[in-house]
C-alpha cells in the first residue's frame, strides 16, 4: 500500500501561501481489492478558492463515484492485482451499490471484464506506480508508470494482471454524456 501524503497550499493568516493541510482524509478501502483517497472535491466550475475547509470532506459526498453536478472530484485509486473473475464480480457489484454508480454495466460488459463501468464525467487517470490495462469496448491498453488516460465518459474498465498494486490519480469533471 502506497504512502500517500496530500498538501493543500492556501493562504494564510497573513494572506502568504502555506501548506495548510497534510494528511489524506475521506479513504474508502477493502483490503486485498483496492484503496480510493479522496484528495480534493468542488461544487462548482469554476473552483471557488475562497471556501475555507477541507473539501475532500464536502458533505453529501460519502462515498459516490461521480462528482455532483457542476463539480470536481480529485482521487487517488489504488488498486489491487485482480482476484478470481467470480470473487471480482461480487466485490465490485457491491462496489457499485456503494458509489451510486449511475449507469448499470450490461451483461455484454461485464463478459468482457467485470469491472466495466460508464460514468458520464471527463476523466484523466495518470498512472503513478504500477501498470494496469485499461480496458474497452474495443480493445486492451497496458497503462504503466507515466502513462496517461483522457476518459470521455464512455464504457471502461480496469484489469491489474501484475503481482503488485497500481496507484493512479485522477481527476473526474462532471461533464454533458455522451449518450
Amino acid at each position: 500500500m502506497a504512502d500517500i501524503r496530500r498538501y493543500i497550499v492556501g493562504p494564510g493568516r497573513d494572506g502568504r501561501s502555506t501548506a495548510l493541510e497534510t494528511a489524506p482524509t475521506n479513504i474508502q478501502a477493502q483490503e486485498g481489492f483496492f484503496r480510493q483517497i479522496t484528495l480534493w472535491v468542488t461544487r462548482e466550475t469554476p473552483a471557488d478558492n475562497t471556501i475555507e475547509g477541507d473539501r475532500a470532506l464536502t458533505e453529501g459526498l460519502g462515498t459516490r463515484r461521480e462528482p455532483f453536478p457542476g463539480g470536481v472530484i480529485i482521487r487517488a485509486l489504488e488498486v489491487w492485482p485482480d482476484p478470481e473473475p467470480d470473487v471480482q464480480r461480487a466485490q465490485l457489484a457491491q462496489l457499485n451499490t456503494e458509489v451510486e454508480q449511475k449507469h448499470r454495466s450490461t451483461a455484454a460488459d461485464l463478459q468482457r471484464h467485470p469491472s466495466m463501468h460508464r460514468t458520464d464525467t471527463l476523466d484523466s487517470i495518470t498512472v503513478v506506480r504500477g501498470q494496469i490495462h485499461l480496458i474497452t469496448d474495443t480493445g486492451e491498453v497496458l497503462m504503466t508508470s507515466g502513462d496517461t488516460v483522457i476518459i470521455r465518459g464512455v464504457t471502461h474498465g480496469w484489469s491489474n494482471r501484475s503481482d503488485s498494486p497500481c496507484l493512479m490519480i485522477g481527476t473526474m469533471i462532471d461533464a454533458i454524456p455522451t449518450a
